[in-house]
């Protein structure tokens, strides 16, 4: 099984002094992060789906070292109202990444309204039809969709169960790893149960660093999946105060603890960072 380890998002400010240097411009942070993960999930295009043009910069940048996934725009997930432009901008332009050879699944990232109901479950469906061809992962907030069934059907239409890891608040999915296809994907949001619901900003929500026995026991049920699965992305969530940039290297210690392997940092020559 191939990992890819990575964060949501790399374009974040107080990563500088961290693993950026001081002073360091936006520019250029993909280029650095790029010498110590392998995988990115972009989150930019949740907001505004970027051009062929950002995608050839992204995948220039990264000089093939990152695998990157790509979340799909909010008129797919939240006003579920796409329209033939939508997906053939969704669809088209992370082109330069395929022809990279660095491109991962899209990622539908649904919100906990999103309830297992007939008319959603139409939807999921014709969602898959429109992607079919494309790896799509699926993330389903509301624990209504938490069922054995759910995963069959979503495994015999192709779509990848985003196995999650939230705070222990109630009625969402449970924190277990899940692998519906030939790829698996876990996004660790965090168990800032505090903030989940009150807080105001994703950063707040995020704002929370795993213990070693929280990510050894992650290690445990990825290992126990290596042997059935090919590919698996692992992405963390909680980039607040550089909270992933600590838990990656212990996540990495424990999984080749257990004969899982894993790419480690390639620092440059005069050091991209002063973490990692």
């Amino acid at each position: 099984m191939k990992v890819y380890i990575g964060t949501g998002g790399y374009s974040n400010d107080d990563w500088l002094g961290l693993l950026y240097p001081e002073g360091t411009r936006s520019a250029n942070y993909l280029e650095l992060y790029s010498h110590h993960f392998d995988a990115a999930e972009l989150n930019s295009s949740f907001y505004g789906i970027p051009g062929l043009k950002a995608f050839e910069g992204m995948a220039r940048k990264s000089g093939g070292r990152v695998r990157f996934t790509v979340k799909l725009h909010q008129v797919f997930t939240h006003a579920r109202t796409p329209q033939d432009s939508d997906y053939d901008r969704m669809l088209q332009s992370p082109e330069p990444l395929r022809e990279a050879g660095v491109m991962g699944p899209y990622i539908a990232q649904f919100p906990y309204s999103f309830h297992r109901t007939p008319a959603n479950r139409q939807y999921l469906l014709e969602l898959a039809e429109r992607f079919a061809g494309h790896e799509l992962a699926v993330e389903l907030r509301h624990g209504s969709w938490d069922k054995a069934e759910v995963r069959g059907g979503m495994s015999e239409y192709g779509l990848l169960w985003v196995s999650p890891d939230y705070p222990p608040v109630g009625g969402m999915p449970e924190p277990q790893l899940h692998v519906t296809g030939e790829v698996g994907y876990l996004r660790l949001h965090g168990r800032n149960q505090g903030s989940w619901w009150e807080g105001g900003s994703a950063a707040e929500r995020h704002d929370y660093r795993y213990s070693r026995e929280e990510l050894e026991g992650w290690a445990e049920q990825i290992a126990a999946v290596a042997e059935t699965t090919e590919e698996l992305y692992v992405m963390f969530e909680n980039t607040t105060k550089g909270h992933a940039l600590k838990n990656i290297p212990v996540l990495r210690e424990a999984l080749l603890a257990r004969g899982v392997p894993v790419t480690l940092p390639r620092p440059q020559e005069n050091g991209s960072g002063r973490l990692l």
